[in-house]
């Protein structure tokens, strides 16, 4: 099944920068988490708040990041995400971010997220409610 892909756009902060004058490595997963997080909210229409409420929270159980290209201090890009697997009781979900000035790659990678109940802080299925939401 093909997912829909979804995208969020933002610019490097002067935060985002390390002594060598280029984006932190983990920024770029920062980018890649706000961007789930508004599109959840925003694209999915089920936000994490919500999901808190109902006891539930994601977590990240694998990470994978290929970097292509620098972004640099105040550069505007896009990250783009889409569902690539939804398993029992979590998600695979793929990324690109991108110069918004010429659509050039910086990097790709994916991270599998797990479901979780936030009282027994353990994997959880994901309801079929939630993979109806998810399934666009």
């Amino acid at each position: 099944m093909a997912y829909q892909r979804f995208e969020t756009e933002t610019r490097v902060r002067p935060d985002d920068m390390d002594r060598n004058q280029h984006v932190h490595n983990s920024c770029y997963f920062n980018y890649v988490l706000a961007a789930r997080y508004d599109q959840m909210e925003r694209c999915y229409k089920m936000s994490m708040e919500e999901f808190i409420k109902l006891g539930l929270g994601w977590v990240v159980r694998t990470a994978h990041l290929d970097f292509k290209r620098p972004l640099n201090l105040g550069e505007r890009f896009i990250v783009r995400t889409w569902i690539e697997e939804i398993l029992k009781d979590g998600v695979k979900v793929r990324f690109e971010i991108l110069r918004k000035t010429n659509g050039k790659l910086a990097c790709d990678g994916w991270l599998h997220y797990t479901l979780i109940n936030l009282q027994t802080a353990r994997a959880t299925p994901i309801p079929d409610w939630v993979v109806a939401k998810y399934a666009i």
